[in-house]
């Protein structure tokens, strides 16, 4: 580049007929040379794979621009083919078609799926599931004209639910009995944790992309499937519940209002008003009548629903008008009011009532809520509290329709807390003005004081009443069907799969299923003991959200970046608390019932449903936490008190394996038997040979295969592929580098390669040297199964003994699994034999009384058995079946050796054996042969009906050939079924002291 500001060019010449550059990415493109303008700024032309993107014009290279400043201009391959870039004559325009192939990708307009930008639409995803493997798409896509904004979608259905029917019926009487100090610290109480649990609402829904299902699509992906399913269908049922509740009052509401229209003779009870004697009547709808209407009012709700969110977004207009108008209607009749007009005990807004009412006076009262005496339910704060949490409610009845939400990041919040704070400062205006508008009997005795007061008529508040319930019923009944649409979509309980529901269709099943079962409650008629639970459910849903805003504001994860900046984790767990205040404030029992039944969800999930991964807080705390006891473990060594045995295991067979087999089912077993009460974790590798760039697929498709194996063999543990040229070479690298600081592996598990002679493969002597010699060198302690194939599972009973053979001092590992194996059912009848060599007569009692004063310090149960060296001298008939295998060793042995030999002549080197120069000391073979020919004797004269023999296992002679040390082991296995060969390593796994 030339000092200056002179242009630049990168001339590139071609001949006509020969492509720039090919592409590997979709559609095969060619590089467009990059040119730099005058004043140093590099262009860098690019063509779209796709004609369809618009074009995207750059100015020209000699143009005025900033200094580096990078533009990337996509065009056209029809525009590509038209014009030429400026300055490169040279170059024919059809031949400059460009991708970023030097990136060895296509574009982010073809990968992101980012064309959308460019106009073109982008399907979105069928289901709400996520975590499925597949790549998300960051497209824009067209707007629905069917979904909703803010207003319609989240602010209506909210104040909708939220404005009911306690507000007219029963917040003038818990004014009277609770007193307006009182009052207000209720309306705190309950506002409080409907306005935390939105705050921690608006955190998570702003925190990405929202599917269908609203709380429990984001309690499911913050606190995993088991604890959003359980929620949410409790949430589900709440709701549909809820629906018949809302129906029930409207009907209610409707016949006190017009009594002739009752079908059958309504219900006459007598009660006494204040504690007199007088006694009046008052009469109540027959439960026919609120069937008969209720079922119709159902039926007809759920009608509207079914026409889908177009019908019921001009629908809800129709109920929330004349209730905000009824509102209205009587606030100008307080205003209004004079003293006992117009009703006697009406004062007008008086200061005088408003100090008469300000402390409270709980009291007893009939079932009707006129104080009596002796009437059988006292009031208190904590009764009030559970008779106006309802009136909060309804804040989730937007993120309920979060499929139907144009964009739900921007409208749950903004509508869900705009409702939530035109309530709560309705409620506490609505305080302050009932307590000065009458007196304490007034507000106690009239439970419609609201239609009293109401201008000009108080109609006005039935027909206010009535439609506030509707309006409630409706949300409910439009959010419930989408929730358990929801659930049914994520496929985790096959029990649900008849609501599944395709991505923007109604979910009509649902909606029919909710249907009958608001009809269900509906016929019972009386809902008394249900209204808690219900209740219940709503506060376990609100808990929810609050706990997994809690969790993902602490754990503070790179993916946690929430829109909504007014949040903190301490706000969050204030509102969970508050939850659970509130939950035992209303009855204890109903709160254990309804956390019964969530845990009962729980575990059926747990048991039933099937697993997915959406990335859940749990993981990430359990990732945090890892992370931690990690550090804490340190680098220095474990306490032998707190030492656990994590074993490598060898998958690789030393043969063949059936199809579809990753690791020897044996090998499982064995892993497992290696822990006490499954505490441990194992880790199972196998090699595949090759270079990893060509083998890396197969590699990760193994591992699959291995993982979903070591699951079905119920052993916990991890797998890991590893790709090397050589078993030898993969071995050595997973040995130094598998694990992280104390939680490295400490056992390496291997099967004892008995095939090695019958099938003549001669390479495994130098392999199976090699990795013992690598896992002395890197302190790894050592465990080789012989006869693995007759080792028993967890259901085959072994009676007999557990011998060992110790004969080196190796930590106590041997002893240490000897007692594990005996904390398997397989073994758990066995009893252990340890025999220890001692060189002379002489010494056998002293180091007898030893082994057992040490293995009582231990708190292990062993026969201790001496054996004298001078013993093996004796002949025995298992001697002499031993020295057939001997003679064969030994002919062996000097036959490889003078092979050896020979050919260190013919080519004038000195003894080389597996590419290295080795020594060989005749006598010291025949020691070593004879060696083990007397220890294979010793265990087939002693524990020849032993379930499982352990011995010591000999490391690898220095120099020596590797086919000679098979030899050693060849003869040591000789005749015993099933065999053990443990190296410990530099330090103690068990001791003495407490």
């Amino acid at each position: 580049m030339a000092a200056g500001g002179d242009e630049t060019e990168v001339e590139m010449e071609t001949p006509d007929d020969t492509d720039f550059s090919r592409g590997s990415g979709l559609g095969g493109g060619r590089y467009r040379p990059v040119f730099t303008s005058e004043n140093g700024r590099a262009v860098l032309e690019m063509s779209s794979i796709d004609p369809t993107v618009a074009v995207s014009s750059l100015p020209s290279p000699n143009g005025p621009s900033t200094s580096n400043e990078i533009a990337v201009r996509l065009k056209s391959d029809h525009e590509e083919a038209e014009e030429s870039l400026p300055g490169q004559g040279g170059i024919n325009a059809s031949q400059s078609l460009s991708k970023l192939e030097l990136f060895g990708f296509d574009s982010l307009v073809n990968i992101l799926g980012l064309k959308s930008m460019a106009g073109d639409q982008i399907q979105a995803p069928s289901s709400p599931r996520d975590g499925d493997g597949t790549l998300p798409n960051y497209g824009n896509p067209a707007e629905d004209p069917h979904k909703s904004g803010t207003l319609m979608g989240v602010f209506v259905p909210c104040l909708q639910n939220i404005l009911g029917i306690i507000f007219f019926i029963r917040f003038s009487w818990i004014v009277g009995m609770a007193g307006i100090g009182d009052s207000l610290l209720l309306v705190l109480f309950c506002g409080s944790c409907t306005f935390l649990t939105t705050i921690s609402l608006s955190a998570i829904a702003t925190n990405g992309a929202m599917k269908g299902g609203g709380p429990y699509y984001l309690i499911g992906r913050a606190l995993g499937p088991e604890v959003g399913v359980s929620i949410g269908l409790c949430f589900f049922l709440g709701n549909a519940v809820a629906g018949a509740l809302y129906v029930l009052g409207a009907v209610e509401t409707f016949l006190n209002a017009l009594p002739q229209a009752g079908i059958f003779r309504d219900n006459e009870t007598f009660v006494r008003l204040n504690g007199t004697d007088v006694a009046q009547s008052i009469s109540s709808p027959t439960i026919h009548d609120l069937q008969v209407y209720g079922i119709i009012v159902t039926i007809i709700l759920c009608l509207i629903v079914f026409g889908g969110v177009k019908i019921i977004n001009r629908v809800a207009p129709a109920f929330l008008i004349p209730v905000l108008f009824s509102v209205f209607c009587i606030f100008i009749g307080i205003l209004l009011a004079r003293n006992n007009h117009p009703a006697e005990g009406i004062t007008g807004l008086s200061f005088t009532s408003f100090r008469d009412n300000w402390s409270s006076q709980y009291q007893t009262t009939n079932r009707a809520g006129i104080p009596d005496p002796n009437g059988r339910i006292y009031w208190s704060f904590n009764a009030l509290v559970g008779l106006f949490f309802p009136a909060v409610t309804g804040i989730m009845a937007g993120s309920n329709r979060s499929a139907s939400l144009k964009d739900t990041q921007k409208s749950i919040p903004i509508g869900t807390l705009g409702a939530t704070l035109a309530t709560s400062g309705l409620y506490l205006v609505s305080v302050l003005v009932f307590g000065a508008l009458a007196t304490r009997e007034k507000l106690l005795t009239d439970r419609l004081l609201t239609a009293t007061v109401a201008w000009p008529l108080p109609a006005i508040t039935y027909v206010g009443i009535i439609l506030s319930t509707l309006g409630a019923a409706l949300q409910s009944l439009t959010g419930a069907p989408r929730l358990l649409a929801a659930i049914a979509n994520d496929d985790i309980l096959p029990i649900l799969n008849y609501f599944k529901c395709a991505d923007r269709n109604e979910p009509h099943a649902a909606t029919l299923f909710t249907a009958f079962l608001c009809i269900g409650c509906v016929i019972i008629g009386n809902l008394d003991l249900i209204t808690p639970t219900v209740t219940m459910f709503f506060l376990l849903c609100y808990g929810g959200v609050n706990l997994s805003c809690f969790l993902l504001d602490l754990l503070d994860a790179p993916s946690w970046r929430p829109r909504w900046r007014f949040h903190h984790w301490s706000l969050s767990l204030v509102g969970a608390l508050i939850c659970v205040v509130i939950m035992f404030s209303i009855s204890w029992a109903f709160t254990v019932v309804s956390l019964a039944l969530a845990t009962l969800i729980y575990y059926y999930v747990s048991i039933k449903g099937k697993a997915g991964d959406w990335g859940d807080g749990f993981k990430s705390a359990y990732f945090q936490l890892a992370l931690r006891s990690l550090r804490s473990l340190g680098a220095n060594q474990v306490h032998p008190k707190n030492w656990y045995p994590i074993p490598l295991v060898f998958c690789r067979p030393w043969g063949e394996l059936p199809e579809n087999v990753p690791c020897h089912p044996k090998l499982a077993d064995f892993a497992n038997c290696m822990k006490k009460k499954g505490r441990g974790m194992s880790i199972f590798v196998s090699i595949l040979d090759g270079d990893y760039h060509e083998c890396a697929e197969d590699a990760k498709a193994a591992c699959r295969a291995l993982s979903t194996y070591i699951e079905y063999r119920r052993c916990e543990g991890v797998a890991e592929i590893v790709v090397a040229p050589s078993m030898s070479d993969g071995f050595r690298g997973i040995v130094q580098t598998m694990g992280l600081g104390n939680l490295k592996p400490n056992i390496i598990v291997m099967r004892y390669p008995e095939i090695w002679r019958r099938e003549n493969l001669t390479e495994i002597p130098a392999t199976f040297v090699g990795i013992i010699n690598d896992c002395i060198v890197a302190n790894k302690a050592v465990v080789i199964v012989k006869g693995l194939d007759e080792w028993p599972n967890e259901y085959q009973r072994q009676y007999g003994t557990i011998d060992l053979y110790w004969i080196v001092k190796d930590g106590g590992l041997m002893l240490l699994l000897s007692q594990l194996l005996l904390t398997k059912e397989s073994f758990e009848s066995c009893k252990i034999q340890v025999f220890c060599i001692a060189e002379e007569d002489s010494d056998a009692a002293e180091l007898k009384t030893d082994v057992k004063k040490f293995l009582y310090d231990l708190r292990m149960q062993a026969e201790v058995i001496v054996i004298s060296l001078k013993s093996w001298d004796e002949p025995t008939e298992q001697q002499d079946k031993s020295l057939e295998s001997y003679t064969a060793a030994q002919e062996r042995v000097a036959s490889y050796l003078a092979a050896m030999q020979e050919k260190s002549q013919r080519e004038g080197m000195p003894l080389m054996a597996d590419g290295k120069p080795v020594t060989v000391n005749e006598q010291q073979v025949e020691k070593f042969l004879y060696t083990t020919l007397k220890l294979n004797s010793t265990i087939l004269r002693y524990s020849r009906m032993a379930a499982v023999v352990l011995v010591s296992l000999p490391p690898p002679p220095v120099n020596h050939p590797a086919y000679f040390y098979m030899e050693y082991m060849d003869l040591l296995v000789d005749n015993v079924p099933r065999l053990l060969m443990v190296r410990g390593y530099r330090r103690d796994v068990v001791t003495l002291f407490t």
